[in-house]
């Protein structure tokens, strides 16, 4: 089974998420097959990617940075969007930090480069705005040599 994990910014400009979501199809659709895909389900790159991974069949693992990480979806539908994305989950990780902080937040990224054959990355090539950032990740991954794809309209700039 493939193994195809996702970072990526919670904040994608509009005039981008058609692009974006292509591209993650093309990568998803390409692998064809047994397909898992790794998400933390945040708002943006990762519950985009997980809802069209969803769609071409892939097996859903949810990895849980922390235990109150439910509580950041603040946004009207956010948590709901969580909530259902995570119901279709296969299989949920939940790692040991009590409260959603960066170092949570890196391990769960980590946690996914280490565990996926594949990371995909909605980056904008900019460094992280905090530990555990897309940037972060994408580098982890890269020492690791774990192949990344980045996702991006280029001369975008995100808010």
């Amino acid at each position: 089974m493939k193994r195809i994990g996702v970072t990526g910014h919670r904040n994608i400009p509009r005039a981008a998420q058609g692009h974006i979501r292509a591209e993650i199809l093309a990568v998803l659709r390409q692998h064809g097959g047994a397909m898992e895909a790794l998400s933390c389900l945040a708002v943006g790159a990762d519950q985009l990617f997980a809802d069209l991974a969803l769609s071409c069949g892939a097996e859903l693992t949810v990895v849980v940075p922390s235990g109150d990480y439910a509580d950041g979806f603040t946004e009207p539908g956010e948590l709901a969007c969580y909530e259902a994305l995570r119901g279709r989950a296969t299989r949920e990780v939940r790692l040991a930090f009590a409260h959603s902080t960066d170092e949570a937040y890196y391990a769960a990224g980590a946690y996914i480069a280490d565990n996926c054959d594949r990371l995909l990355a909605v980056w904008d090539g900019c460094p992280a705005r905090g530990l555990g950032g897309t940037a972060d990740i994408v580098h982890y991954a890269r020492d690791l040599g774990k192949p990344v794809t980045v996702i991006w309209r280029e001369g975008l700039v995100r808010d």
